[in-house]
């Protein structure tokens, strides 16, 4: 009988070089990351950090992930999800970095709030 790992999740990180915020969140996810390979109190995760915008699909399921409530936190200036995409496309500028998102677990959090961020990568399954 073989046994076989939980490949890790992959979590997300549009980050924005120029911005001070940014860089604090991914200082926060490369040193949560390395805890979490140190130790067994927290789920191991692959860290992906992009400087490129997310594909209008990305931003569709980001959207869906944050709900009605939190559009505007991810597309500057937009309420709907129809405006949100429209916005999008008219300028992928309108994207609100950082923002990071949990794919395998549909969770996002746009901005640089250390203890929403820790909040779910606490809530990642455990190994």
């Amino acid at each position: 009988m073989g046994f076989f790992r939980k490949t890790k999740d992959i979590i997300t990180l549009f980050h924005k070089a120029s911005s001070p915020g940014s860089k604090r969140v991914t200082a926060l996810l490369k040193q949560v990351q390395v805890e979490a390979s140190e130790s067994n109190t927290r789920s191991e995760f692959d860290l992906e950090v992009t400087e490129l915008p997310p594909t209008i699909d990305q931003v569709k399921t980001i959207l869906d992930y944050v709900g009605q409530t939190g559009i505007s936190s991810v597309i500057k200036g937009a309420t709907t999800e129809n405006e949100a995409l429209q916005k999008f496309k008219q300028s992928a500028d309108s994207f609100q970095k950082p923002l990071v998102v949990d794919w395998a677990n549909g969770k996002a959090h746009a901005g640089e709030n250390e203890s929403e961020i820790l909040k779910m990568l606490n809530a990642l399954p455990k190994k």
